[in-house]
């Protein structure tokens, strides 16, 4: 069976999110999108914005599969001039802010529906803190609520760091008992930090969703899959042992070099099936 595939638009954060490009991807044959929301690429506060994106859709046979939630607020065309979103603030007026930020994401499934928020549970690599914890917990409990009655689950992502590894998202589900809570599994994060197959081992049975790019286990450079030093076999093994079939989900950062990003992005999808094909044959 082929995997689902999907692809994040933070390839093309610098870049609006309107028709022309949204055809260019259509056209490539790529069926389902991951919405990053930041407000320069696409507004998910502007009435008109999110208008003209639902009604693109709705001609089209381009699917939303999930939305990323904010992570930070931007104040100015670089990452470099934004503000960090946290639902796991210790300042509650910060938090509070936050949290209305991402129900901002979450309304987006009246218009367009979509299944999976992703959700970054901190702003950064923080240590573990039990009144962090309790923090994302009051953020959550109110967040999960109003995801549901939207029709639609939050995954929280694992990130490298001690606070939002995937042995610690696990003990935050189950300690927490927000049982609504899913996961999404990104590769790249867990060979910063716990390495592929023990990270998705702790995270199998709450794994929705998949995050996929490549480094070289030092930096968060969000390569295409095959451009760094992951073992993809390897990976796509343990992606075979989920409860559910996962989509192939390519987060992948834009890069200059990469004169024709939807091609190689094609090229990228065919090459992962390809192995995972392999694998399940042998």
């Amino acid at each position: 069976m082929r995997h689902m595939r999907v692809l994040s638009t933070y390839l093309f954060r610098s870049q609006r999110l309107g028709p022309a490009l949204l055809t260019e991807i259509e056209q490539a044959g790529i069926p389902q999108l991951e919405l990053f929301c930041a407000r320069s690429h696409f507004d998910y506060r502007s009435p008109q914005a999110v208008r003209e994106l639902a009604d693109w859709l709705d001609h089209h046979d381009l699917c939303v599969h999930s939305v990323h939630a904010p992570t930070s607020r931007e104040m100015g065309t670089s990452r470099e001039n934004s503000t960090p979103i946290s639902v796991s603030d210790l300042e509650r007026v910060r938090r509070l802010d936050a949290v209305d930020e991402i129900k901002r994401a979450i309304e987006l499934a009246e218009a367009i529906p979509f299944r999976y928020l992703i959700l970054h549970l901190g702003a950064g690599r923080e240590a573990q803190d039990p009144q962090r914890t309790q923090a994302a917990m009051s953020s959550l409990e109110h967040l999960c609520l109003y995801a549901k009655q939207r029709g639609v689950a939050i995954a929280l992502e694992n990130t490298p760091g001690e606070y939002a590894s995937p042995s610690a998202l696990r003990q935050f589900v189950a300690e927490t008992r927000l049982h609504d809570l899913r996961l999404c599994f990104d590769a790249g994060h867990a060979h910063l930090w716990e390495g592929i197959r023990p990270a998705f081992d702790a995270m199998r049975d709450l794994v929705v969703t998949t995050h996929l790019h490549d480094n070289s286990g030092e930096r968060d450079d969000h390569l295409f899959p095959y451009q760094g030093s992951i073992d993809w076999d390897g990976a796509l093994a343990a992606l075979s042992t989920a409860e559910q079939e996962l989509p192939l989900t390519l987060e992948i950062r834009e890069s200059p070099a990469e004169a024709k990003p939807l091609q190689a992005v094609v090229a990228c999808f065919e090459r992962l099936e390809r192995a995972a094909a392999a694998l399940a044959q042998r």
